[in-house]
């Protein structure tokens, strides 16, 4: 396993965490004793004075975390008596084992002649007891924060999951209901061939489209796939009233989009443009890489637009709001999406989104 998995699962295990933690501090606090111990002549038996002392003290603040678990949720005024009681009662344990231990094994059997000393000791390791406290009920709450940030964000992605594939979800009912009274038509003018081709073309559509999640992003190539499936349908409609003229660079081609980004543009300029015209339209479609931002350019030569580009948005119906929304959720501030005439006639719709390529093999 690598280091940084190693480190993760340490940490995402809080009862070995704390372990290791433990073992380190007490052995860091033997270290500094011992350090400490060297700027005056000591004899070498004071190095097992020390590790006495910090196993002492390993041991004692044991019980002080099942305690501190037990009292997490009690009132902070409560908690603080608490604390302090517990520290100090621990302290005073520790200061009689850690005055044994050198009284008996380092000065023979050797008294001070007043308490001072004792007083001393036990202050200087309730204060230990203090900092191990503190710092335990810091780990502690900075651990329950992180969990609290990790289920607010599995919230937010689960929500961002959810809206994207409602947004997504929206619009096959709306193209479906679209297709299947266009084959209804069909079938009652006796067009019964051109019926099936359509039926066919619009189950491998429906196909592409339930194999590719809403939530992720595929290589502008396949999008340009679903859409000749989606304009094979249209041009079961139009025939030769349909024209479509399809521009994308190659570096444009391995650019990732939102899954069906472009389809409900192209039904737009379908529904406003090309069924208007008698004579037909042509819908173009041009992609490129432009620094750091991908470029899609869908245009159509039908009566243009005449409403302000908002107004336009949220009168088109599904397509563009949601196709709006789409980017929105998934790209924040980081996106472009506007509407403006394309002269001589028609209406041209501009996406700019950060450019992310595809692994090419």
């Amino acid at each position: 396993m690598p280091v940084i998995g190693r480190w993760k699962a340490l940490l995402d295990d809080r009862n070995r965490f704390f372990w290791v933690l433990q073992a380190a501090g007490w052995l860091g606090y033997a270290l500094v004793q011992y350090i400490g111990s060297l700027m005056h002549e000591m004899r070498d038996v004071y190095i097992l004075i020390i590790l006495l002392g910090a196993y002492a003290g390993f041991l004692l603040t044991v019980p002080l975390r099942y305690l501190y678990r037990r009292i997490w949720d009690s009132p902070p005024w409560l908690l603080v008596l608490i604390v302090l009681a517990a520290a100090y009662f621990s302290a005073s344990i520790w200061a009689v084992i850690d005055n044994a231990t050198y009284w008996e094994i380092y000065k023979f059997g050797f008294r001070p002649e007043n308490n001072w000393f004792y007083f001393k000791n036990t202050l200087a390791k309730f204060y230990i007891m203090l900092s191990w406290s503190g710092l335990y009920f810091g780990i502690k709450y900075y651990q329950m924060l992180q969990d609290e940030k990790q289920k607010a964000l599995m919230a937010t992605s689960m929500a961002h999951q959810a809206q994207l594939k409602m947004l997504r979800y929206q619009l096959n009912p709306h193209f479906l209901f679209n297709t299947l009274n266009a084959i209804s038509t069909l079938i009652l003018i006796k067009e019964n061939d051109l019926a099936n081709k359509m039926m066919s073309k619009l189950s491998s559509f429906l196909r592409f489209s339930l194999d590719n999640e809403p939530i992720k992003k595929i290589p502008l190539a396949r999008e340009i796939e679903a859409l000749m499936l989606y304009l094979d349908i249209e041009k079961v409609r139009f025939d030769e009233r349909l024209n479509v003229d399809i521009n994308i660079s190659d570096e444009a081609q391995h650019a990732l989009v939102p899954s069906l980004i472009l389809q409900p543009l192209i039904e737009n300029s379908i529904k406003y443009a090309i069924a208007k015209l008698e004579e037909g339209g042509e819908i173009s479609i041009q992609a490129e890489r432009l620094a750091d931002e991908l470029v899609v350019v869908v245009a159509d030569n039908g009566p243009g637009i005449e409403k302000p580009s908002q107004d336009l948005i949220r009168s088109g119906g599904v397509g563009l709001a949601n196709t709006r929304d789409r980017l929105q959720a998934l790209y924040g501030k980081s996106y472009s999406f506007t509407l403006s005439s394309n002269g001589p006639s028609g209406m041209r719709v501009e996406i700019r989104i950060p450019f992310e390529q595809v692994e090419v093999s």
